[in-house]
């Protein structure tokens, strides 16, 4: 084949429409791997500087950094993508022949009518450009939501937010798709920091000086054990109630967001070692029933 012959080749190539769109939705397709590193890397670097900006006390932890940093590259991400895609829809299109610009008048006459039922959707919207600026919770933060429409608050791990909604996975594996509008108040449970949080019950017979010595030594201890989740050791705190067959004593630690469950958990198990061998007891409600005879 000649070189002329080559040419001619290239250029009824470049001609067909067929090979125009390829070429468009390949383009597409790279700058749709390629907007998702550069946005993640943009917006990492951002969050980072401004926290560092911020006062030594005001700072976030390099984990709570992560988080928003996720979060709002993930909002940024989403909007360009979608921005992206429908702009290469539209120049396909075009290419294919279409009239854009009365498809475009058909569709603003389409939007008069579908925006008087869009306030809902913009509702949501709005909750969501809230909670990121706000910084109310963060993809991976463990939350709870109240007043979903469920009779139970909704409780589990972010694992996406957008701008119109939030998901988030229980500990049962389930996927819940909550609205940004749609909850009358969000708990952030591991923000920052969080509290292990114990309510203990013991006999009217223990010694209370002692059981504050007891307690105080299993909490430095259990901080040994977990050094990298305890900010601050359980302690006990006060005698926080008088039961029916037991005083209820507080105790309370600071741990890493997120950990407060597992080293709740660890102080418990210990702590009921330690009073079976001091002879300090936990009570429990018994049920005493009489029988009755007849001859």
């Amino acid at each position: 084949m000649d070189i002329s012959r080559f040419i001619e080749l290239l250029a009824l190539i470049s001609q067909s429409t067929l090979w125009r769109i390829l070429v468009i939705f390949v383009v597409a397709l790279i700058l749709h791997r390629v907007i998702g590193i550069i946005v993640t890397h943009f917006v990492r670097r951002v969050v980072n500087q401004g926290n560092h900006m911020l006062p030594l006390s005001e700072r976030q932890s390099n984990e709570d950094v992560e988080k928003r940093a996720q979060t709002i590259s993930g909002i940024f991400i989403t909007a360009l993508l979608v921005t992206m895609w429908i702009i290469v829809i539209l120049v396909i299109l075009s290419e294919l022949g279409v009239n854009i610009a009365a498809m475009a008048t058909g569709a603003g006459l389409a939007g008069v009518i579908i925006g008087f039922g869009a306030q809902n959707v913009i509702k949501d919207y709005l909750a969501g450009i809230f909670i990121i600026l706000e910084d109310q919770y963060r993809v991976g933060d463990t939350i709870k939501l109240e007043g979903t429409g469920s009779s139970i608050p909704i409780s589990g791990t972010v694992e996406q937010i957008t701008i119109r909604m939030t998901r988030l996975r229980d500990l049962d594996g389930n996927v819940h798709t909550v609205l940004n509008s749609t909850p009358t108040s969000a708990t952030n449970m591991s923000y920052k920091s969080a509290n292990a949080n114990l309510d203990i019950p013991v006999s009217y017979d223990t010694d209370i000086d002692r059981l504050e010595e007891i307690i105080n030594h299993t909490g430095e201890k259990l901080a040994q054990d977990f050094p990298a989740e305890t900010l601050e050791p359980i302690q006990f705190m006060r005698v926080n109630d008088f039961s029916e067959n037991a005083i209820i004593v507080k105790c309370l630690g600071k741990v890493t967001p997120g950990s407060q469950w597992e080293i709740s958990g660890a102080f418990r198990r210990e702590i009921k070692k330690v009073f079976e061998k001091e002879g300090i007891v936990i009570p429990f409600n018994q049920l005493e029933v009489n029988l009755r005879t007849t001859k």
